[in-house]
C-alpha cells in the first residue's frame, strides 16, 4: 500500500505582527485539536510569540497553560509531543519546502491556480504532503501570500467568505475523509 503525504494546517498571522492576541490563542488550540484529530500538522507563520518559550513543545505549553479550548490545550500539546508543530517566521519569498506544496486557502482564488478538493485528495492519496494556508484576520492574507502560492482553493466553491475556525474545519475533515475514502 502506498504511503500517504501528511497535511498540514498552515496558519498565517494577519492580525498583529507585535503582539500576541486572544485570537492567536483561540486559533492555535482550534487547530491543534483539529490536526490532531484528522492526523494532520500545524505550522503557523509570523506568530508574535513573547519571549522566553522557542521550541515547539514550549511554544504549545504558553499556549495550552492559558486556555480551555481542545481539553486545556492538551490537544495542542500532544500534537508538539509528537513533532508536528511547528513555528516558522512570515515567508519572505517562499514557505518551508519541507511542508510540500503551499495551497492558499481562498475565497478568491486565481483561476490560473485553482485546484479542486479532489486534486489535493489526489496528492496526498500519492504521499505528496500539502500545507494549507488559512489567514488569520478580517483581510486574510497580505497580496504576497496569493503570489507566492501555486495553487489556490475555495472550498466552498461559490467564492463565499468562511471564518477561519469554520474554513478549517471544513477544509481539514472534507479532505482527511477524501483521502481515507480513496484508500478503501
Amino acid at each position: 500500500m502506498a504511503r500517504l503525504g501528511r497535511a498540514t494546517i498552515g496558519l498565517f498571522n494577519s492580525y498583529d505582527p507585535h503582539n500576541f492576541r486572544e485570537a492567536h490563542r483561540r486559533a492555535l488550540a482550534r487547530a491543534g485539536a483539529l490536526a490532531l484529530a484528522l492526523d494532520q500538522n500545524l505550522a503557523t507563520f509570523g506568530f508574535p510569540f513573547p519571549e522566553g518559550p522557542s521550541t515547539p513543545k514550549e511554544l504549545a505549553d504558553w499556549v495550552a497553560d492559558t486556555t480551555t479550548i481542545g481539553d486545556d490545550g492538551s490537544y495542542l500539546r500532544e500534537l508538539a509531543s509528537q513533532g508536528r508543530f511547528q513555528s516558522f517566521s512570515f515567508p519572505a519569498r517562499g514557505f518551508p519546502p519541507q511542508l510540500g506544496e503551499v495551497i492558499l486557502t481562498t475565497s478568491r482564488p486565481d483561476d490560473k491556480k485553482k485546484v479542486s478538493v479532489q486534486q489535493v485528495i489526489d496528492m496526498l492519496s500519492r504521499g505528496e504532503g500539502v500545507c494549507l494556508i488559512f489567514g488569520l484576520g478580517p483581510r486574510g492574507v497580505p497580496k504576497n501570500v496569493h503570489e507566492i502560492t501555486r495553487a489556490h482553493l475555495d472550498i466552498s466553491e461559490k467564492g463565499m467568505s468562511l471564518e477561519t475556525c469554520t474554513a478549517m474545519g471544513a477544509v481539514s475533515a472534507v479532505i482527511t475523509h477524501g483521502v481515507r475514502r480513496s484508500m478503501r
